[in-house]
């Protein structure tokens, strides 16, 4: 039996025909023993046939097709102009050699060729890709290895097939960029502090917050200038009238030196970039937060955005968490307790980054790492339908959230929990309605865009004689009488055209009459005739 090896290269498709395979006994030693050597591999394995791509498009195309296990409209027509025909009820007396065996079964199932994969196969095929070049005459040096780069650049390409609004790559970055931001603000308002606690002491103790420390150092300035004309612009700051006077009494009696000018314009600059900071933190954070709903509205409906996004970047990808498993989820971020852990031979954690999560941290001491392994196992849950699930929704994060707050009260107050089908089974039905009042939603405003069309046209059509008067210039009333007799025309050629159709029809039900009244006279008078003629006989006879 002939057996033909089928090559997709980078350039294009080409076929072999292996001879003497009887000899050789199908042995992938001797195969491989043959492969390095051209004289020996050119004897067994010849070249057939060579389709080369017209484009790198093309090649793109036939690439991606052969990588799914589907055979292209081109492949088909090389294959079945070069290979043998097969004909119906009989064995053919050749296979077909594939690398893929999807690909083999498809074109099994369109063309009925039989196709093999399997080491012999598989070794005769490395052996082409080792001597191709050699093979294809017409091939410059360097042609293939453009060619193969080009190819490989463009699929890795159009293999990274992803959503814009759930690149989770997005999240990462603003969950880093938030942590350092956090502590800049820190130190910076601190070194704020320090710096205008020199010339107002006593401010410190009164303010507790940095944003609005910060924000009272800029407005304040130089503390022998505070006045009680500041007062509600302080009132507006701090948020209290009595927090306000204080800082004013204190400002009166404060201890601290006096600074010049040029001191407090760099501590009023170095202010307002500290409250520039704090509200770019603040944006960042409503942006992490829209971000985790886009990407993981599960996870973050469950744990919280900020936690989320942390085992996220912590993880790597949304993908990279969705592969581990709840009990590796449960220590990410404890990987140097784990390990001090292992090599100590002491206790292992309990818990890593998932002890932020406020699950955590309302559980008993006794029931921290029981919390800790059950809030993992709906984490990993909850990580596998947003990375999978082809819609986004965030129905299964409040039933996984549901859940664990039943454990708790379990914990806490001995309640029975429910069990895991039924609310999974709630949070599907849920899923399935809101999709049926989204369909029906949309049915509706379609109806309804459509009847607004209507009647937009209907008064458009009845309004056309109003939207033409001012095109008239006075003369609007000859326009409408015109329009009028123009309707009053139409209406007397639709009276003229019935009368005339009832017309015709009197007409012809006339005829009809005429003639069954001809018929029956002519009847009466034949009759009439015969009777004459009855009598006369009879007359002549009695004579």
């Amino acid at each position: 039996m002939a057996v033909y090896l089928l090559y997709e290269a980078a350039s294009g498709y080409s076929l072999f025909l292996a001879h003497g395979l009887d000899q050789i006994g199908q042995n992938t030693e001797a195969v491989r023993s043959s492969i390095t050597d051209l004289n020996r591999f050119g004897k067994v394995v010849q070249l057939a046939a060579f389709h080369p791509f017209e484009q790198a498009l093309d090649a793109l195309n036939q690439c991606n097709s052969v990588s799914e296990g589907i055979m292209t409209d081109e492949l088909r027509n090389f294959l079945e102009l070069n290979l043998p025909k097969v004909k119906e009820g009989k064995k053919p007396k050749f296979s077909l050699g594939v690398y893929e065996p999807k690909l083999g079964s498809h074109i099994f199932e369109v063309t009925k060729i039989p196709c093999q994969s399997n080491e012999f196969v598989h070794e005769l095929l490395r052996g082409v890709r080792l001597h191709f070049d050699r093979f294809i005459k017409d091939l410059k040096p360097g042609d293939l290895e453009k060619a193969q780069l080009g190819l490989s650049h463009s699929y890795s390409r159009s293999k990274v097939k992803f959503n814009v609004n759930r690149v989770d790559n997005m999240v990462i970055q603003a969950i880093f960029l938030l942590d350092t931001l956090d502590k800049d603000v820190n130190s910076f308002s601190m070194r704020v502090r320090e710096w205008y606690s020199w010339h107002f002491p006593e401010l410190v103790k009164i303010v507790n917050d940095n944003y609005l420390y910060a924000k009272l150092a800029k407005t304040i300035r130089d503390k022998s200038k505070l006045c009680e004309d500041q007062l509600e612009e302080l009132t507006d700051i701090v948020g209290d009238e009595e927090k306000a006077k204080e800082i004013i009494e204190a400002a009166k009696a404060s201890m601290g030196q006096d600074l010049s000018d040029v001191d407090l314009l760099n501590v009023q600059q170095f202010a307002q970039k500290v409250m520039n900071l704090s509200e770019y933190r603040k944006k960042l954070y409503d942006y992490l937060v829209t971000k985790m709903n886009d990407i993981a509205p599960n996870l973050a409906s469950l744990i919280g955005e900020v936690v989320g996004a942390r085992l996220i970047s912590h993880a790597g990808s949304l993908t990279n968490l969705a592969k581990c498993p709840s009990s590796t989820l449960q220590i990410l971020g404890a990987e140097k307790a784990l390990f001090r852990a292992l090599k100590t031979k002491g206790n292992t954690p309990k818990y890593g980054l998932i002890f932020h999560s406020s699950f955590i941290g309302r559980a008993s001491a006794g029931n921290k790492g029981r919390m800790a392994r059950y809030l993992a196992n709906k984490c990993s849950i909850a990580s596998r339908i947003d990375c999978f699930a082809d819609t986004s929704t965030t129905a299964f994060g409040e039933k996984l959230r549901e859940q664990v707050e039943e454990r708790l009260d379990f914990y806490d107050k001995g309640v029975a929990p429910r069990k895991n089908i039924d609310v999974m089974k709630s949070a599907m039905e849920s899923t399935q309605n809101k999709e049926s009042e989204m369909e029906t939603e949309e049915v509706s405003v379609e109806a309804s865009e459509k009847k607004s069309k209507k009647k937009s046209k209907s008064a458009a059509t009845e309004n056309g004689d109003a939207v033409d008067e001012p095109a008239t210039n006075g003369d609007g009333t000859e326009g409408k009488s015109e329009k009028k007799k123009k309707k009053k025309k139409n209406k007397r050629k639709d009276k003229e055209d019935e009368e005339r159709e009832d017309a015709e029809e009197d007409q012809a039900s006339k005829k009809k009459k005429k003639s069954k009244h001809g018929e029956a006279d002519g009847a009466e008078l034949a009759s009439d005739v015969k009777k004459k003629k009855k009598k006369k006989s009879k007359s002549e006879d009695s004579d």
